[in-house]
């Protein structure tokens, strides 16, 4: 120990030198690590989701889980299979031996249930197999709430998903506690019995127009052009120009007949913050991307665009961000900041149906 400190004082240019590339180098290090909440841990679960409307508990049992578990008894390397049936459905979950190949159990089990599909009922959804991956657990989520119309604030979380998703670092961002739209036709019986149309021919010419329809390619001097009759419905206006009844005269169209409303379909959950209505928008980032970052980036990219917003006249609009605290790499890493596994998107799929 004496000789290689002696040699250290003896060559102080050079122990100066390589102390500063250490320093250097364990910058570096630090700034370009990945930084991971929520490591990419391979948990050994698969769980197949069966789902079919209105069924019972006990008619999922028999006709959706018994025909799977069937199959799924030959699977290899399997520790643990369990099943779950509720009302529209059920559950099989499996559990494997530590180490499996995830890759080969899941097309192995997915082999076994396109084998039990001859025996669902025909009007059983497609089945959904799926592995745990705690690394798509949503790392920030970004809430929009105000005393705003429902489309506009949609039309809002809409744009601010777009931007989020551009965001270096982030995987996807889902938007919750948005309705899907919908167009209402209230058709009008006296109208229809004027114009001798029966509410199977009404609903007959409808579906037949919303469709393309090839009509081969034209070829001239200047090239080859595709033809195409366009008859696809992209606006709720569009739909009021559609024939019902056609003669040789005269045609009847769904505007003489109906009227069109645009509306939302039916809601299946609630969005509250600070008993407002809101929209959330969940981020999930990619695998071996810098936490810190993407957590930075998304706020960045949030107050750009709802600055925006708040600029044309809706600063009623309330943009909150729950995140956990990651200020210091340090908090990254205590076990105390960590998420609980069972708040995790698939555990509340499987124990609250």
């Amino acid at each position: 120990m004496a000789k290689i400190i002696d040699y250290a004082v003896s060559h102080a240019r050079l122990t100066i030198a390589l102390l500063v590339f250490l320093l250097v180098a364990g910058f570096v290090a630090y700034r370009t690590i990945p930084k991971e909440a929520e490591p990419d841990v391979k948990v050994p679960i698969i769980y197949v989701q069966l789902s079919q409307r209105g069924i019972s508990p006990e008619d999922a049992e028999r006709l959706l889980l018994r025909p799977v578990e069937t199959q799924l008894k030959s699977v290899g390397n399997v520790k643990e299979m369990r099943a779950t049936a509720f009302e529209g459905g059920g559950f099989v979950l499996l559990e494997f031996e530590a180490g499996f190949d995830s890759k080969a159990a899941l097309a192995d089990v997915r082999a076994k249930v396109d084998q039990a599909k001859h025996d669902l009922p025909k009007d059983v959804d497609e089945p959904s197999v799926q592995e745990v991956n705690l690394s798509l657990y949503p790392v920030l989520v970004v809430a929009l709430a105000g005393d705003v119309p429902e489309r506009t604030l949609l039309h809002i979380a809409r744009n601010l998903k777009s931007a989020v998703e551009q965001v270096p670092g982030v995987l996807s961002a889902e938007l919750r506690g948005a309705r899907d739209e919908a167009v209402e036709i209230i058709a009008e019986p006296m109208l229809m019995k004027s114009y001798g149309v029966s509410l199977d021919q009404f609903i007959t010419g409808f579906n037949s127009y919303n469709s393309l329809i090839a009509a081969g390619a034209l070829e001239g001097p200047t090239g080859r052009f595709a033809v195409k009759v366009p008859s696809l419905i992209e606006h709720p206006q569009d739909a009021l120009k559609v024939p019902v009844v056609a003669t040789s005269g005269a045609a009847v169209t769904l505007g003489d007949l109906a009227e069109i409303k645009p509306t939302f379909k039916d809601a299946t959950s609630v969005t509250r913050v600070n008993g407002k209505p809101a929209m959330t928008i969940e981020v999930s980032k990619r695998t071996g991307a810098n936490l810190i970052e993407t957590v930075d980036g998304v706020p960045t990219i949030t107050k750009i665009v709802m600055n925006n917003v708040n600029s044309g006249g809706s600063s009623e609009i309330d943009v909150t961000k729950v995140i956990r605290d990651k200020k210091m790499p340090t908090d990254i890493f205590d076990p105390k900041h960590l998420p609980n596994i069972a708040e995790h998107p698939f555990w509340k799929t499987v124990t609250q149906p």
